[in-house]
């Protein structure tokens, strides 16, 4: 049985008349009534009763039929899943990210990957910069949005956005009332600051321009996500220079203050499998890119 001789059987139920169903299918008279005469020898049960006059269903033909339509109606709805999907407008996106990404680029990548894309499901996950790398590897991400740089070669990533850096003191902090800060006021400050393993491009410039202001900050305490580095500032634990986005956060008993000294962007990347073929993650892609030109 092949899905023409179906449709051959619900064209002539719907017209009972060979000759109308012919003219509906393109094809002669004769050989539609030869194919619904081989339907009926294959099925077992003839489908229609015939005279010189008219064409009916039998009672058998008449459940066969609402058999057969809820076959094509979910035969379309295949055919438009499959589409969907290779458009990358189905299926399940799992998204790596790096805390401070919540308070710069992450909010309107979402809203405007959902309003898009409303069939895909969103995971997300808040990861390190290397725990996205090594989730990447094992393929529990599909995404991930991290501080340079990335050495891994087996990945492909796009720099999405770049912010300075600032100061976070604690408000009752005696540099609280500066406008600016220069960073050698704060050598003999102690410092929040994360290990470095967890992102070694960020780690090394923030270490880097305290040693250009003539010291090596003075670690008191670590910790791995930045709410917790700004929620340490303002329990008076340290200071800290943080991305200037997290200034969103809103945290009572922080103050930010930008830095004297001129220092280089620092970076946040979009990255994924160099080896990647999902249409799902090449529309959220896409979609990243056209909302990065906005920033």
């Amino acid at each position: 049985m092949e899905l023409r001789h179906l449709r051959y059987f619900v064209t002539l139920a719907e017209e009972l008349h060979f000759g109308r169903a012919a003219e509906r299918l393109h094809i002669a008279q004769p050989p539609l009534s030869q194919q619904i005469r081989q339907l009926e020898a294959e099925l077992g049960f003839e489908l229609f009763h015939r005279t010189k006059r008219s064409v009916q269903l039998t009672e058998a033909g008449l459940v066969f039929l609402g058999e057969v339509q809820q076959i094509f109606k979910q035969l379309q709805q295949a055919i438009q899943v499959g589409q969907q999907t290779s458009r990358g407008e189905l299926g399940q996106l799992v998204v790596g990210f790096v805390s401070s990404a919540a308070y710069n680029i992450l909010p309107t990548v979402l809203r405007t990957f959902r309003s898009c894309v409303p069939g895909v499901r969103l995971e997300l996950h808040e990861l390190t910069t290397d725990q996205q790398l090594e989730w990447l590897s094992t393929g529990r991400i599909d995404v991930g949005f991290l501080r340079l740089p990335v050495e891994e070669n087996t990945y492909s990533w796009e720099t999405i956005f770049q912010e300075s850096l600032m100061v976070a003191l604690p408000e009752g902090h005696l540099l609280a009332n500066q406008s600016d800060i220069c960073l050698q006021q704060l050598a003999k400050e102690p410092f929040i600051l994360f290990p470095r393993i967890l992102a070694p491009g960020l780690y090394d410039l923030i270490i880097s321009l305290c040693q250009q202001a003539g010291f090596s900050p003075a670690v008191t305490q670590e910790a791995i996500q930045m709410q917790t580095i700004i929620s340490l500032v303002a329990a008076e634990m340290g200071v800290a220079i943080v991305p200037a986005s997290l200034q969103n956060m809103q945290r009572i008993g922080v103050v930010y203050k930008n830095i004297q000294q001129v220092s280089p962007k620092v970076a946040l990347a979009m990255i994924w499998r160099s080896s990647e073929k999902s249409p799902t993650v090449q529309r959220f892609l896409e979609i990243v890119r056209q909302a990065s030109q906005q920033w």
